[in-house]
């Protein structure tokens, strides 16, 4: 009897802590305390407890920061940081690029293989203009299932190679995860070839071509999210981005911020 009531007991034991830890995710739990950086792969996320204030990422900026990898810049000045994803050509990066110039905003694009083979004169303007060119990767794949360094490096090389070709300039040492996969084996990668690995603390759902954003979706997500030191993601395939990039910056600088190169993050 005294075997069988152990047996039962072992057999209910993960049932119990299944259901405290749905008890506990239930519970409220303050917002502010991030998990420490994953050892297995995970998703980059925030969480915004106060809209005007820094997002909470699932890493902390001291974290990140021990491997050279950031999501926010400076906290302490009214500073926007531009980034943009560009996995290829949809027509309105060069409308994107005449904005930045107009208010003289400088941008980081982060571009994949396909971006630089089929524009290549583009991506020459974006150098040109004095924009940083950033390594995401040449194949876009999920790099955190990477766990061979030369396979990881053979990834950002190719790209690298490829920019220099087609520019004759060297590649930029910033990098952006494809789809904000990453683990900590990933940032260390990355700080072992000299990259910093650069997150993002504002973006919004602006990547499905066929479902765009109207401008008062994209400016209910942008305007009250913004906050002092913001690495703001925005991809440029995204045609509400093209069209309301003017405005969206006249709008934050009248909210008196100024945009800063990736070159300015705290601590580089």
């Amino acid at each position: 009897m005294l075997q069988r009531i152990r047996t039962i007991a072992l057999l209910l034991l993960p049932c119990l802590f299944l259901a405290v830890m749905l008890y506990l995710q239930g519970k409220s739990i303050p917002a502010a305390a991030p998990a420490i950086i994953p050892a297995s792969a995970d998703n980059w996320g925030l969480s915004f407890p106060n809209e005007g204030q820094s997002p909470v990422g699932n890493a902390t900026a001291e974290d990140l920061a021990q491997y050279d990898a950031w999501f926010l810049g400076d906290t302490g000045q009214k500073i926007i940081y531009l980034t943009f994803d560009c996995g290829y050509e949809n027509g309105y990066t060069e409308k994107i690029l005449d904005t930045l110039k107009k208010h003289n905003a400088p941008a980081a694009f982060f571009v994949v293989g396909n971006m630089v083979e089929t524009a290549p004169d583009i991506i020459r303007r974006m150098a040109e203009d004095g924009h940083i060119v950033g390594n995401h990767t040449y194949h876009h794949p999920d790099m955190s299932a990477i766990s061979d360094q030369t396979a990881f490096q053979k990834e950002l090389d190719s790209l690298a190679t490829l920019y220099k070709e087609t520019t004759g300039q060297e590649l930029p040492y910033f990098y952006r995860p494809p789809q904000g996969k990453y683990s900590l084996e990933n940032l260390k990668q990355a700080q072992a070839l000299g990259y910093k690995t650069v997150f993002w603390s504002l973006a919004y759902v602006d990547w499905y071509v066929d479902n765009q954003p109207t401008a008062e979706q994209a400016y209910a997500k942008l305007l009250p999210r913004i906050h002092d030191g913001a690495i703001v993601l925005l991809h440029s395939t995204s045609k509400t981005n093209a069209d309301i990039l003017d405005d969206l910056l006249t709008k934050w600088e009248n909210m008196g911020y100024r945009f800063a190169s990736l070159e300015e993050l705290p601590g580089l």
